[in-house]
């Protein structure tokens, strides 16, 4: 990696929602940000119902059959809960959220040594939120452990972080690892050492080499052969079909390359992230309200299953994205994002104090091919729409 690249990622700021908009001249609009003022007030009051349906020694994950539904630290959300909390309270300064965030730490700590691709959502939605409200040694240490424990299950012949588990003579990776390579851009930028975004780097460019079709639609999956680093074969596993772009997965494409341009400045990403936000925003399927239908080929459409989730990613990866472009690009970029919160602000998405378990959110797609948590609030949801609603009150902001 060039010498220029290192020392520029060890005197960056951190990244988060305080920084992600520091080019972009742009004054928000005084309704949309009265709107979001409503939204995290009503949210804040939401996750005060959400606390009393999470058990101690686990996290919230979703509510379905008028239950709620709760999971232990190794799952793959929990730290979307304690992030959401800690957004939350940088956008209400409501200490009981904060101090309930930090109040799952404890319980999130042990899984800085798992053995998982998912330790970047995990530890850097919990701890790095935590971090960056209020830095601590401790937090960085806990960081730097879960960055090197992603970066064992790196094969350099593959050029890619192992998802999952898998088959001998196979080395599973899906598109959501994009989003894992922040915690490892962080920990060169925190540590000095280099070897974190290496790894980093070599993920990106493996995966927009080999997860992206013509259209820069991406596949969900691309198994390799872990010996010679070949195509087994490209799949989209919670998607309608493999040759299908799963909603969501696009969205794990568009937040991480503008995410890997910011840390690098490299345009092959900047370029990737419009590409494939192109594809999004003029695809035929998407509704004229931008919250996108769980697959963009689901062949029910227009009585699809709507996925919040993927369009509360959308927005907020969109609003960093205007903030590395083109004036126009960027109005483009901000008309999408600000009309997907106001879509997600209507009755029909956003929860009634009281209801939906707690959860700001209705109406997201967790699993659809394995029937697992269809059509219902999930966590992840939650934070990317409040992680939207921060970004866009802080346009033009340094």
């Amino acid at each position: 990696m060039n010498r220029f690249l290192i020392a520029a990622l060890i005197l960056g700021a951190s990244a988060g929602v305080s920084n992600a908009q520091q080019k972009l001249n742009y004054k928000p609009k005084t309704d949309l940000v009265k709107l979001i003022d409503k939204n995290l007030k009503d949210a804040a009051a939401q996750y005060k119902v959400l606390m009393k349906n999470v058990p101690a020694d686990s996290l919230p994950e979703t509510f379905q059959h008028n239950k709620p539904k709760s999971t232990t630290p190794k799952n793959w959300v929990s730290g979307f809960y304690p992030g959401t909390l800690f957004y939350l309270y940088e956008g209400t300064n409501d200490k009981t959220l904060y101090e309930a965030g930090l109040a799952k730490l404890p319980i999130m700590e042990p899984i800085k040594t798992i053995d998982s691709h998912d330790i970047g959502f995990m530890m850097y939605c919990s701890f790095g939120n935590a971090n960056n409200i209020k830095p601590s040694a401790a937090y960085k240490d806990i960081l730097l452990t879960s960055a090197q424990s992603l970066c064992k299950r790196f094969n350099p012949i593959v050029g890619c972080t192992m998802s999952w588990s898998s088959k001998p003579g196979e080395f599973r990776v899906i598109i959501d690892n994009m989003m894992n390579l922040e915690l490892l851009m962080w920990a060169t930028k925190v540590s000095g050492d280099s070897s974190y975004a290496k790894i980093a780097l070599q993920h990106a460019n493996t995966t927009m080499k080999n997860h992206f079709r013509p259209d820069y639609s991406s596949y969900h999956l691309v198994n390799y052969n872990p010996a010679t680093g070949g195509i087994n074969k490209k799949q989209t596993v919670q998607g309608y079909a493999d040759d299908s772009a799963w909603a969501r997965g696009q969205g794990w494409g568009l937040y991480g390359y503008t995410m890997m341009y910011r840390e690098t400045k490299d345009p092959r990403y900047l370029d990737q992230a419009r590409h494939i936000a192109e594809f999004i925003l003029n695809n035929p399927n998407l509704p004229k309200d931008k919250v996108p239908y769980w697959d963009f080929s689901a062949p029910d459409i227009p009585t699809a299953y709507r996925d919040a989730s993927a369009g509360a990613i959308y927005a907020s990866a969109l609003i960093e994205l205007a903030g590395y472009v083109d004036a126009a690009s960027a109005k483009i970029y901000l008309d999408v994002a600000e009309t997907i919160i106001r879509t997600l602000s209507s009755d029909r998405f956003k929860a009634a104090y009281g209801e939906n378990g707690g959860f700001i959110l209705k109406h997201s797609v967790g699993h659809l091919p394995k029937g697992a948590m269809i059509d219902v609030p999930l966590t992840y949801a939650d934070y990317y729409f409040v992680e939207a609603m921060l970004r866009y009150k802080n346009l033009g902001k340094k």
